[in-house]
């Protein structure tokens, strides 16, 4: 059931004002009204994903299923664009179908609005996709900002022109280029008004600066330490050196001076390399330098990123957090807060770019993007250690947020292979591809990885191992054989005890998805009598899981709390937390199978905490299903309705039932049977719809409506 529900999107609100604007605005509004394809075009830096931002909160009301934004700037592949798609919609797929097939069935009954912003890398890609997509859902609503258009029949295109520049100081007022200045300059110059004695200055900077929102921003930002009259002076040869040639900075590191053929731009897009050269000239030589380096980082990035990747003894280590401010406060870098401890930073698209073609000219775009593939190396390797310990949710913020920095790094591991670099990336990965909603994608890059590198190494082992885990989420049981056979093999060839732990568990969980039991407890078994005494180990408790789930289904009720207890014991000695979860969720069923509802309610609903504390959805699902469980056998069917409700949202978007293990798809079933009894088809389907229209991140979202605050079932 999918019932329909007004969703709000994913839109952010705007930081900064938008300045005029207002007829361009109605122009794109009216564009929207009659085509399901607009494309906003426009040179880098002249506000198209500001205008386009703008009209989709304004159009948010019209489309039932809301305006949802996908940031295109970090990624590099096209086959990858569905995916990035898939991750900003509220869509965890698990199935094994091409992601734009996901994707358009995810569309087809809902109408919505999809922004692409920053399209023009990805042009062929977004023109593919976006002409399917339209196809399968009559409902949606497609607006794109690129600096060229997409080329499609039905596409409309709103050229967006730089802001109108005024003549002389009598129609200043009116200038809305002028008016940009005067709202952006308070922050750097506060109080900042235009006075008698500056008018012609603040006049003549606006037409130099070619009325194009970036430049007239990183002016903005320098007025308070360079008066207008003085950057007056100063632009004009600026822009007559910049034009043509651009000399390398002299910071010590090598040298070279590059041509740029723009003699037959528009003046405008002159005015923006103009703008951006002149404020690359004013900073010193360290704080170009870092910018440059900087280029190399696909997304946001920390300081530690920032040291690891750019200090060398041209720019020592200890300078970087200061020229990081320092490029801060000239608005060359935004700082971002990070709710997750370490401040974080990121690059303007199109600053970046200067300073990828400034590396390219210093010689050091190879040497950078090493240094960046090393960092992220290292980083995978720390997150994957950490995983299973107190730090794991932190770790899960960390990997989260470095997102497109690791795929920028797999795909420059793919693209110049040194060593077993991308299969050391996908395989220290696992738990963010397994356990954190990104199967399809950390499917995608373990394909690339293990068919670029066929040579048997331990290396290859995990990430065949990973790929299984994948697999699993993904609820392809049939493909997981294949895997373990070569992982087995590996194991025996390097004498690698974890290889071949991993090689067992994987085999015992594809087992329990195909329903042979008896081939599941002895893989298993086999696993925890060889650690009975080690050290926590992922296998470990994977293989007492799926020992519990051959327990309950025998019967051997309490055999299996028994293992279940062990597991998280050990889990609570290292602070681990996802998988002391999916043992929570195993007590749940196991207390159920013994009659103990209010028990298998506590470990259900702490089960569901982490899993959503983590954002792991399909552990979110399961655990809503067991709940539901307990709810009617409690005798609760309104609580039931709510909560498969609840979980029906999340199973919409995952595609995979039960996690292929068919005694829990009849359980759910039954609850569904029993609520629908008791309560009445008419009652049964409008609980059940309240509990889906529900967050899942409310407060008690557990509780339906009319119930007390944290009531228990039957309560």
């Amino acid at each position: 059931m999918k019932p329909s529900e007004r969703r709000p999107g994913n839109l952010t609100p705007e930081t900064t004002s938008m300045v005029g604007r207002s007829l361009e605005l109605r122009q794109l509004e009216r564009l929207c009204a009659r085509s399901r394809l607009v494309t906003v075009t426009g040179v880098g830096g002249v506000g198209k994903s500001r205008l386009a931002r703008r009209a989709a909160a304004g159009l948010q009301g019209r489309y039932a299923d809301g305006v949802w934004w996908v940031e295109l700037t970090g990624l590099s592949e096209g086959a990858l664009l569905a995916h990035s798609i898939a991750e900003a919609l509220p869509l965890a797929d698990q199935s094994t179908r091409p992601m734009l097939d996901v994707v358009a069935d995810y569309l087809a009954d809902r109408e919505l609005l999809l922004v692409l912003d920053t399209c023009e890398h990805l042009t062929d890609a977004c023109a593919t996709a976006a002409d399917a997509l339209l196809r399968a859902a009559p409902g949606l609503q497609i607006m794109a900002t690129s600096r060229r258009r997409l080329g499609l029949t039905a596409e409309e295109v709103l050229t967006l022109e730089p802001l109108p520049v005024p003549r002389g100081r009598e129609d200043m007022d009116d200038s809305e280029a002028v008016a940009l200045l005067v709202e952006r300059a308070p922050k750097t110059v506060p109080g900042f008004t235009v006075s008698a004695a500056d008018t012609d200055d603040v006049v003549r900077l606006s037409q130099l600066l070619e009325g194009l929102p970036l430049a007239i921003e990183l002016a903005a930002a320098r007025l308070g330490e360079i008066p207008v009259d003085e950057l007056v002076k100063r632009l004009p040869n600026r822009f007559d050196v910049l034009q043509v040639t651009e000399a390398a900075p002299d910071d010590g590191s090598p040298a070279a001076s590059r041509s740029h053929p723009d003699r037959e731009a528009p003046p405008w897009h002159r005015a923006l390399r103009t703008t951006i050269g002149w404020s690359h000239e004013l900073c010193t030589p360290a704080e170009r330098l870092l910018w440059a380096r900087l280029s190399v980082f696909a997304g946001s990035f920390d300081t530690e990123a920032a040291v690891a990747v750019c200090a060398d003894e041209h720019l020592p280590e200890g300078d970087i957090p200061r020229l990081l401010g320092v490029l801060v406060d000239n608005s060359i870098v935004n700082w971002l807060p990070y709710s997750g401890g370490s401040d974080r930073y990121r690059l303007l698209d199109t600053l970046r770019e200067y300073g990828a073609d400034w590396l390219r000219a210093l010689g050091e775009e190879e040497r950078l993007h090493r240094r960046h593939l090393a960092y992220y190396r290292a980083f995978a390797h720390r997150a994957d250690a950490g995983w299973l310990g107190p730090e794991q949710p932190a770790w899960y913020a960390r990997t989260a947020a470095e997102y497109t920095n690791l795929r920028a790094a797999l795909d420059q591991s793919l693209r110049r292979p040194e060593g077993h670099a991308a299969l050391e990336l996908v395989g220290n990965l696992w738990f963010f591809w397994h356990a954190c909603g990104f199967p399809r994608e950390g499917q995608y890059y373990l394909a690339q990885a293990l068919a670029a590198d066929r040579k048997p190494c331990p290396e290859r082992g995990k990430a065949l191992w990973a790929e299984g885990m994948v697999l699993v989420t993904l609820g392809d049981a049939e493909a997981i054989g294949a895997r373990v056979t070569e992982i087995a093999s590996t194991a025996a060839r390097f004498g690698c005890a974890a290889t071949a732990d991993r090689a067992d568990t994987l085999a015992s969980i594809g087992a329990v998805m195909l329903g042979d039991h008896a081939r599941a407890a002895t893989l298993s078994q086999a696993v925890l009598d060889r650690h009975r005494c080690s050290p926590m180990a992922q296998p470990t408790q994977s293989a007492g899981c799926v020992r519990s789930v051959v327990y309950i289904g025998e019967g051997r009720i309490d055999e299996a709390v028994a293992v279940l207890h062990h597991v998280m014991a050990d889990c609570d000695r290292h602070g681990e937390q996802w998988s002391r979860a999916f043992a929570d969720y195993m007590c749940a069923r196991a207390e159920l199978a013994r009659g103990r509802v209010e028990a298998a309610f506590e470990h259900g609903r702490a089960s569901w905490l982490t899993k959503r504390r983590l954002d792991d959805s399909l552990g979110m699902a399961v655990a809503l299903d067991v709940l539901a469980a307990a709810a009617v056998a409690a005798g609760d069917a309104r609580r039931t309705a709510h909560l498969l409700g609840l979980a029906q949202q999340l199973w919409d978007t995952l595609g995979v039932p039960q996690l292929g293990v068919s005694e829990w798809t009849a359980a759910r079933r039954s609850c569904e049977e029993q609520a629908r009894g008791a309560l009445g088809d008419d009652v049964y389907t409008t609980v059940f719809r309240d509990g889906y229209r529900t967050r899942q991140d409310d407060p008690d979202p557990l509780t339906p409506q009319g119930a007390a605050p944290g009531a228990r079932p039957g309560q």
